[in-house]
């Protein structure tokens, strides 16, 4: 099994200072790198959400893509970054 994350190596010498030190320069860039990866891949992701509400008003944080079903209008809704709810029929 690969490993995601790198070891740190030991280093016991003083001296090597600046081998600990570039070692976790190497090791930031690498995380960050990974970490900003997975942030586009979550934003890119579909919405999983589907709400069942009276009203769309009722969901506080609607995230693009959310999905609604407004009951009080009888109709379904998506929400759209920008432009708010929209319907659907």
């Amino acid at each position: 099994m690969a490993f995601l994350y790198p070891e740190l190596p030991r280093y016991t010498n003083t001296e090597d200072l600046t081998k600990v030190y570039d070692t976790l320069l190497a090791y930031a860039g690498q995380l960050k790198f990974l970490l900003e990866a997975r942030d586009i891949q979550v934003e890119a992701a579909p919405a999983t959400k589907v709400y069942t509400v009276v009203s769309v008003s009722e969901i506080g944080r609607p995230a693009n893509g959310d999905i609604a079903f407004s009951a009080s209008a009888s109709k379904f809704r998506g929400y759209v970054e920008g432009t708010g709810w929209v319907d659907f029929n």
